[in-house]
Order: structure tokens, then sequence, then C-alpha cells
């Protein structure tokens, strides 16, 4: 099961480690990346393989969004038949 990662807020170090080490801790694999930095601000989008996650999604969601508020970024988590549907011209 893939799912797609969005990470946006002010740039500072680290934030790409700790979302990073995170997944990695769950057996969470990085499919694909971006990420850039605009005007200051961090943008990263990331689809995930979620298939050999120790984690459900739901606890994913929220332990993410909580290391977004200790980061203060935004981090938001859904499933990629959900992301897609929601970006379909």
């Amino acid at each position: 099961m893939n799912a797609i990662i969005t990470v946006v807020g002010t740039d500072k170090v680290g934030i790409i480690a700790k979302v990073s080490a995170f997944l990695a801790d769950r057996n969470i694999n990085i499919e694909d990346i971006s990420q850039t930095v605009l005007s200051g601000n961090f943008v990263m989008m990331m689809m995930v393989d979620l298939s050999k996650s120790s984690k459900a999604l739901d606890a994913v969601k929220g332990e993410l969004a909580e290391i977004g508020n200790s980061m203060e970024v935004s981090i938001s988590l859904m499933h990629e038949k959900v992301f897609s549907a929601m970006h379909r011209i």
C-alpha cells in the first residue's frame, strides 16, 4: 500500500533526517521523494510503501503530525488513491 506524505513549513536543519529516520524505524520505504526550498519555505512530497510497516496508517499519520508540530512544520499523510482522486483533472 502506497501513501503520499507532504511536509510544508519554514526551512530548518534536520527536517528530511527526522522524517526519514521516523519512516525507517517503522519499516516504511521511501519510493520517491521531491523537495525544494522556495523563499525560505520547505516543501517536500514523498511516496512511501506502507506494506511492511510495523504501524497502521492512522497511527503513522498521527505520529507524523506530532513530529511536524515539534518541528513547527505541517506533515500530512494520505493513501495514494485518495491523493490521486483529489488531484485528478
